[in-house]
């Protein structure tokens, strides 16, 4: 038995206004200081404001949010009293009113403490609305809660069915502002959440076709969208594909670069996205070497032709004919995931994001000395579980080695 779990979603331009219909008292707003600043909380109080309810801003939330600013936005709460709590954000700012709004229900319990095996009980008090404003971490969609503990330095994979909003808003509005290094990482993000949900050991019939339609508009139009920040379509598409995305991998969940990148990015302060999608390619080669080549059926969806069969592995690319086909050539699962890998890269690069490790200016001796922290905080992590190829400590250790150089990885 699996479960497939989505709230109401409102989506398209002009989607603000479904909160003017809304019935209640009073809305606890959580944000960050830049959605201030760009106005955003303005259009949502505007909108509240028509609905007769009263609101509150908690705009204190940091990147890759802290125990502690969840503990105090939940202390905020208890004293509003709100029958609805609004996240309004990046990842962050959702994840953190996601677990605000357990500690508003469940005082009892401490955030690292929420846990798909507890029983919350919520929607007694508040029951909570996403509004993403970047387009990739489709957090908006789904339950899962990444919060930091600064003692340890590390992410902590969280979340309960239970956490899950009532109602998400998806306008494109919110993604205009977006800056194209935002916009490049934020689209890897959504691209690496549907790869891994596709390709999961829990991958199913439902999840399946959402996962690939989110990769397909990922390759048609995160190029434009970094391109050209204005393109409302491009801006709209993607918005839809970062929640298209959550719906798919919250059923079905991410699996390797995901446990990687987590581990990686809280020791680096990488950006999520761009830690994830950086290790995405090697973690594909390495599933594929045990096997597994589910992978090879996205090509269908992403606009590429295919390799030849029986290449070698790790052999030199075919040259394209003139149109770009390898034309009269057979092609196997083997090959197509080969083409799938090169295809990432490629937008990778057309992206100018990083596809090593050693890209990013660290240095092979500060990656060292992390390499037993990063280690244990990716075999710990949750998203490693669902791995199609789990590693074991001496493969993982050899994924981040080649991951440093941009070394294809051989076994």
């Amino acid at each position: 038995m699996w479960f497939f779990n989505s709230p109401e979603v409102a989506f398209g331009e002009d989607a603000l206004s479904y909160l003017a219909q809304l019935r209640g008292r009073r809305a606890f707003i959580v944000t960050d200081p830049q959605m201030a600043q760009f106005g955003f909380v303005d259009l949502v109080q505007q909108q509240l404001t028509s609905a007769s309810i009263e609101t509150r801003v908690f705009a204190e939330v940091e990147p890759e949010p802290s125990l502690d600013t969840v503990r105090r936005g939940a202390e905020y709460l208890r004293e509003f009293e709100p029958d609805w709590i609004i996240g309004l954000g990046g990842g962050s700012a959702m994840d953190a009113a996601k677990a605000m709004w357990v500690l508003y229900e469940r005082p009892d319990l401490s955030p690292d403490g929420i846990s798909p095996l507890e029983y919350l009980g919520l929607g007694k008090k508040a029951r909570l609305i996403t509004i993403p404003t970047t387009s990739g971490t489709g957090a908006e969609v789904t339950w899962a809660i990444v919060l930091t503990d600064r003692a340890e330095d590390r992410k902590l994979g969280l979340g309960s069915r239970e956490t899950l909003a009532s109602l998400a808003i998806v306008d494109p509005v919110f993604a205009l502002k977006m800056p194209p290094r935002l916009t490049a990482d934020t689209g890897l993000d959504v691209l690496t959440h549907a790869v891994e949900g596709y390709c999961s050991n829990w991958h199913n019939d439902f999840a399946d076709g959402l996962c690939l339609k989110a990769i397909q508009l990922v390759f048609q139009y995160l190029p434009q969208a970094y391109a050209d920040g204005s393109n409302m379509e491009a801006r709209e598409k993607m918005h839809n594909a970062a929640a298209i995305a959550g719906l798919g991998f919250i059923n079905s969940m991410t699996s390797l670069a995901h446990a990687m990148g987590h581990s990686f990015g809280a020791a680096f302060h990488v950006p999520h996205g761009r830690a994830v999608s950086l290790f995405l390619p090697y973690t594909i080669e390495f599933s594929a070497n045990g096997g597994h080549h589910r992978y090879g059926e996205i090509t269908h969806f992403v606009g590429v032709d295919e390799p030849p069969a029986r290449a070698p592995r790790l052999a030199p690319w075919p040259e394209q004919n003139e149109y770009g086909h390898f034309e009269g050539l057979p092609s196997t699962p083997e090959s197509r995931t080969r083409l799938l890998v090169r295809a990432i890269r490629e937008l990778e690069t057309r992206l100018e994001s990083n596809t090593n490790v050693a890209s990013l200016g660290i240095s092979r001796s500060v990656y060292n000395e992390s390499m037993n922290t990063m280690l244990d905080h990716a075999e710990n992590d949750t998203s490693i579980v669902p791995s199609p190829r789990a590693p074991d400590r001496t493969e993982l250790q050899k994924l981040f080695e080649y991951a440093y150089e941009g070394k294809p990885i051989d076994f």
